[in-house]
């Protein structure tokens, strides 16, 4: 008397508690489409505009994060170096070259979620255009590891795996077509453990 109402809510639960959870992975796994790629580096640039597409929409929504116009800002991140190999905390990295032309550009390590890394109290794990030490010419090189550094450091959390989060404000590139010739920084893997 009872099993057919017992299998019809079983198959209910299933169904609908099947299809949040594919929903909730498919908004996790990517922030949509029209990614650029440029080295290491991974930007969205429509994913802030209405012309965004559907999963941008849905992932922003519920990331709750600010968000910048199209002329305000731009933001790249990288989980992988030049290599392509994944950034893990145990090994060290250097960032060198120049961003493309902004008014000011910040960095900072991230969790995997895009939140800022947990790195001990004290060690910086952010620099910006007004901070770091730059060559003559404008260029500069930043080291990224768990051990202190001189010149330009950024601290890395004590394992796992971490992303970067470059954001370039009021910059002419965020609103062009032309983001694709940009040259970014290079992002090189320099060791890893003692060695």
């Amino acid at each position: 008397m009872f099993r057919f109402p017992l299998f019809i809510a079983i198959t209910l639960i299933v169904a609908f508690g099947g299809g949040i959870m594919i929903s909730l992975y498919a908004l996790d796994a990517t922030q949509g489409f029209g990614a650029i790629k440029l080295g290491a580096w991974e930007a969205f640039p429509a994913l802030q505009t209405v012309d965004a597409d559907p999963y941008a929409k849905s992932h922003r929504a519920r990331a709750g994060k600010l968000l910048y116009g199209s002329a305000e800002g731009l933001t790249f991140t990288a989980s992988v170096d030049d290599e392509g190999a994944r950034l893990n905390a145990g090994c060290r990295y250097r960032i060198s070259g120049q961003t493309p032309p902004a008014r000011l550009w910040t960095l900072f390590t991230a969790d995997n979620g895009g939140n800022p890394a947990a790195v001990k109290p004290g060690l910086p794990s952010a620099l910006n255009s007004w901070t770091a030490l730059r060559q003559p010419d404008s260029s500069f090189s930043i080291d990224i590891s768990a051990v202190a550094q001189p010149g330009n450091w950024l601290a890395l959390p004590q394992a796992g795996t971490f992303r970067l989060v470059l954001t370039l404000f009021d910059t002419p590139t965020a609103g062009s077509s032309g983001v694709i010739d940009l040259a970014m920084p290079k992002l090189t893997k320099t060791g890893c453990g003692n060695a």
